[in-house]
This record gives C-alpha cells, structure tokens and sequence, in this order.
C-alpha cells in the first residue's frame, strides 16, 4: 500500500545517505581550499584564488604568442562564422546533454539569481539537505518518486485528481490550462500591451542565454517551483541544444519557456517586452561569439534588464589552460580560436569585460578573475584554470 511504499523509500534513501557520507572526504566549502603546502596539491582535485608567479605569467603569454602564429584562413573563419549554429547542432547531437555536469555552483556564485527574500531561505535549506540528495539522471529524485506514489495513491483511491498542490506535478487538465494560457486573463495590461506572452504574470523574470542542453536551466527550476511569481526564459540559437530543454522530464512550461534565438541578431525580437528582466545569466556564452559582435550582443541584453536588473557572467579568462593547449593553425584573431568540432572560443581579460558592460550603461558590482589549480590526482597533472566573473546592474 502507499504507507509501505512510502516507507520503503524514507529506508532506502536513509542508507543511501549512511553509504555516501561515510564514503566520502569530509566536506569544504567551495572557494575555501587553499593550498599552502605544495607538497599536498594533489589531496584536492581543485585549488582556490591561486597568485602565478612571474615565471609561470611569462610561459603562459609565450605558449598563447607561440600558438597563435599561424591563423585560419580567411575563407575558413567566414564559414566559422556563417555556419555556427551547424556546428553546436552538431555538438549537442553529439554529445545530448552528457557532455555537461548540472550546474550546482550557480547560487554559491550568483545568489542574485534568486528574489532576495528567497537567497537567505534556500541558503537554510542548501545547508539543512547536504549531502543528504540521490540524484539520478538530473531528475528531482528522491521529492519526485514521493509525489509520483502520492499521484498513483491519489487516483487510485479518489479517482482522478492530483497532488499538485503538495509539489511541482499537474495532472494533465492542469497542464493544459498551463500551455493553453500560461500568462492568466490579464496578465498583458501590467505592461501596457495588447498581447500576452509567456510569464507576463511573474513578478520575478530571469533569462539565461546560451542555455545549452540545460545544465543550468533544471537547478534553477528546481528551485523556482517552490518559488511562487518567478519566471525562467532560456534561450540557445541551436535548434537542438533547445529541443534537449524541452524533451526533458523535468521541464515544464508553467515555469519555463525555451526558444531558439541568435543574440548576435539585433532585429529578431525577444518573445517579451524590453525592461522587464530581473536577472539575466550569461555563462561561458559571450566567448563563442566573434570579438565584433559582442559589444551589440551586450547592448542588447542591456535593453532586457529592468532598472535594478543583473547580468551575471562567467566566461573563459586570458590564458586558461584551454587557451594554451590550442595548437597552431587554430587561432582565428587575437585569443579567439576554433576547436576541431568547428566551435569557437574567446579568452577575456577583466578589463574587457568591464569596458563592454560599462559602454552599454551597466555599473560594476563584481569584476574578478577567478584563478584556480584544477588537479588530475590519478594522472598527477596540474592545470592552471582562469575564469572571469563579473556582477553588472542597470542603474535605477
């Protein structure tokens, strides 16, 4: 019966909790290791806010020089450049959404992602659940199989209904009352507009860019459902990194809506009114586009935020070891380079970021280079990983 299937579950995810926590190192919060002995490098598989030396600077600068002697021809970038969506098609048909871990770090990062009333509650929660999650296929698991028992003890004994109330499950009616109007009667006129669009009754909005096969869109929905009033938009220009979002189990239209979009494209209208972000995120996005065209992509975006809005960003930083392993005949310009899948990529320094964000009318609130060594403690091999992160709102 339900009680006993119900117990059966509390038991097993008990030992599950018992195998995992005594299997494993004891925990250290993330940007907390550093290393001070050398001798000890390879007890972590990562390093925090690590300082180069004047010496490994130099050989970094001479690898970068070196590898960028001999560029792509001409012909070869404009197709690069014409035939960029073929190419991460290719990719995410490829690679489905393996290739990419679920990206968890995110609200340890970027807490603004969340409405402020909600950072300090998911914090207690983060903490109170530790460790404690089974996660499996990048499903809501352990919540989810409850509500599913919930579901088939509910219809089994009352004939129908839903449990939907309890958690983040619609029965199918509700579902189709969600994607036959998911903005509500009148949720147009807040705007001023004539039409509705999808989450035109959220108080909350955020849009991630280059949204890939999900890897940040499904920890931020798993948050959201609890989260009354926030919206997620997420958008990719290829078709089938979005067609990934959409077939995923854990999608759902009541709180999400994905759409192909190219950003570098300046006529082709968002599927919502300009001002009306409160967060927009942009992870490791911004990199795969041509030096040219960035600064246009970031006025663009600009013109999403509301007054107060955030940009949120995180990309590749200048001489990460992804940028020194490029062999010659790769380099496309200066620190922009293509990889043998015909996918590009773009090393910033922080001074560039600040000035493209500064130029299209947002103000600094974080502008750091993230420096960490990333340790292969089977292989014994170190490399140096640079990252930007960088916090930008629109003035009030």
């Amino acid at each position: 019966n339900f009680l006993t299937r119900l117990s059966a579950l509390y038991l097993r995810k008990s030992k599950m909790q018992h195998r995992h926590q005594s299997s494993r190192r004891p925990a250290v919060p993330l940007g907390s290791r550093i290393l001070t002995d050398p001798s000890k490098v390879f007890e972590h598989n990562m390093w925090d806010h690590m300082q180069w030396s004047q010496e490994e600077e130099e050989n970094a600068k001479k690898k970068a020089t070196e590898n960028s002697l001999v560029k792509v021809q001409s012909e070869d970038q404009d197709k690069y450049e014409k035939e960029a969506s073929k190419y991460w098609n290719e990719f995410y048909k490829t690679h489905k959404n393996s290739f990419f871990k679920d990206r968890n770090w995110l609200f340890l990062e970027f807490p603004e992602i969340l409405p402020e009333k909600r950072r300090h509650e998911f914090k207690i929660e983060k903490i109170s659940s530790e460790h404690t999650k089974i996660n499996n296929n990048n499903s809501f698991s352990f919540e989810n199989e409850m509500l599913k028992e919930g579901e088939k003890y509910w219809r089994k004994n009352y004939g129908g209904g839903s449990t939907a109330g309890q958690g983040c499950v619609y029965n199918e009616n509700q579902a189709k009352a969600l994607t036959d109007n998911p903005q509500g009667k009148n949720c147009g006129e807040e705007l001023g507009k004539l039409e509705s669009f999808p989450g035109c009754d959220a108080t909350y909005r955020i849009l991630e860019v280059g949204c890939g096969a999900g890897n940040s869109v499904f920890p931020i929905l798993k948050v959201l459902c609890n989260t009354p009033g926030t919206f997620l938009y997420c958008c990719d220009f290829a078709s089938g990194a979005v067609e990934l979002v959409k077939s995923h189990s854990s999608y759902n239209s009541a709180w999400c809506s994905a759409f192909v979009h190219d950003v570098c494209d300046d006529a082709l209208p968002y599927p919502f009114p300009d001002e009306i972000l409160d967060v927009i995120l942009l992870v490791f996005v911004l990199s795969t586009i041509h030096p040219d065209r960035m600064q246009g992509v970031v006025n663009r975006l600009a013109k999403l935020l509301k007054p107060g809005g955030m940009l949120l960003f995180r990309d590749y930083g200048r001489y990460d070891t992804a940028q020194l392993r490029f062999k010659k005949g790769h380099c496309l310009s200066e620190n922009f380079y293509v990889r043998g899948d015909g996918t590009r990529v773009y090393f910033f320094t922080k001074d560039e970021v600040w000035n493209m964000f500064n130029l299209a009318g947002l103000t600094e609130v974080q502008n750091l280079v993230d420096r960490r060594l990333q340790v292969n403690r089977k292989k014994k091999v170190k490399m140096q990983r640079v990252w930007i992160q960088s916090k930008f709102q629109k003035p009030l």
